[in-house]
């Protein structure tokens, strides 16, 4: 069903955003750090009209739901939880937002650490500055779209997902110091593109995983370290002095800033591979992050002729991974890698192939 099917009228404004693939700076964004992101073609777009009862509807398409709030109703779950967040902090902003019909559709993958619910906030928002005219640059729109994440979905995350939706191209490598917002725009290595396949292995992020764990596990160790977040250390030595499982969490982000750092600096594809494939064991042995079905799948491409590199890609506890390939490749290796993942029971899918 479209927009005039749910509410009856023609949609007024249409906007839409992109998810994400990190390439490597897992988790360093909520420590400071360094990222290197690219969007993914995959698109989520947000259409909105205004509504004749001074209600807000909300529509999924992708879920077939449809959610009805007003002002002083108490925030909703699910995909309404963002859409309703993002109206939310626009009126903390100082902003009058009329009550609307919003229909959203999604080509983003959910559950796959492509950051679907990035895409969505950064959307919605987009639409909101369109029908309103609100003076607001893309990234005060990724700020306010980290909000909605952190006061009304309950992840305390960094500020890659929504900068990189909001900034980022399929084209070009987006490398964010989530510090200061500082960021330049890179080629990919030469003569390599993107691929990401889907482990099968849905993960969530909301309250209660362990993503918000090792956020305050990373603040504790800095804590104890003495200093404003983990970025302020580049040699993962230092972490010696801590207790064991702060230790681990700490030498993760700092060899990951530290490999970001050196991935920007322009090294070949080959090196850059050996990068990321130093990433997943990070993420797999310190950060305890990965599951066994990411770390099969990751070593079946780091295994495979013309894959430089693969990692998990995203929060963790299941998702996707990114693989570095040779440019013209990226079908036939698709092909052979999921060939041999779900021989082994999982259900694997390419998600981003340039040649598919």
């Amino acid at each position: 069903m479209n927009f005039q099917e749910i509410f009856g009228q023609e949609p007024t404004i249409e906007a839409s955003a992109p998810g994400r693939v990190n390439l490597l700076g897992e988790h360093t964004d909520y420590n400071d750090g360094f990222v290197l992101p690219t969007t993914i073609p995959q698109r989520t777009t947000v259409q909105l009209g205004l509504s004749g009862d001074k209600q807000h509807h909300f529509y999924s398409e992708n879920l077939d739901e449809r959610v009805t709030i007003s002002q002083s109703d108490p925030t909703p779950s699910g995909f309404a939880s963002y859409v309703f967040g993002c109206i939310r902090l626009l009126e903390k902003e100082g902003y009058t937002i009329p009550a609307v019909n919003v229909y959203v559709n999604s080509f983003v993958p959910m559950g796959c650490g492509l950051s679907s619910s990035a895409a969505l906030e950064v959307a919605m928002l987009r639409a909101l500055r369109e029908l309103l005219n609100l003076p607001l640059d893309d990234v005060r729109l990724a700020q306010i779209g980290q909000q909605v994440e952190i006061q009304y979905a309950g992840l305390n995350c960094g500020i890659m997902d929504q900068m990189a939706s909001s900034l980022a191209s399929t084209d070009s490598m987006l490398f964010l110091d989530t510090r200061t917002l500082e960021r330049r725009v890179l080629p990919f290595p030469a003569g390599a593109e993107i691929l990401v396949i889907d482990s099968g292995v849905h993960h969530e992020l909301a309250a209660g995983s362990g993503y918000n764990q090792r956020r305050a596990e990373c603040e504790e160790a800095a804590h104890l370290l003495g200093v404003k977040a983990l970025r302020d250390i580049t040699d993962p030595q230092v972490t010696e002095s801590l207790p064991e499982l702060l230790a681990q969490r700490a030498r993760h982000v700092i060899t990951e800033d530290n490999r970001v750092l050196e991935a920007v600096e322009g090294v070949s594809a080959q090196r850059f591979g050996e990068l990321m494939n130093a990433s997943h064991t990070s993420q797999r042995d310190d950060y305890e992050v990965s599951v066994p079905a990411v770390d099969s799948l990751a070593a079946i491409l780091q295994e495979t002729p013309g894959v430089f590199g693969a990692r998990l890609t995203g929060g963790g506890f299941g998702g996707a991974c990114v693989a570095l390939v040779e440019t013209g490749k990226g079908a036939e290796i698709a092909k052979n890698v999921l060939e041999h993942y779900n021989s082994a029971g999982h259900t694997g899918r390419v998600l981003v192939c340039p040649e598919l």
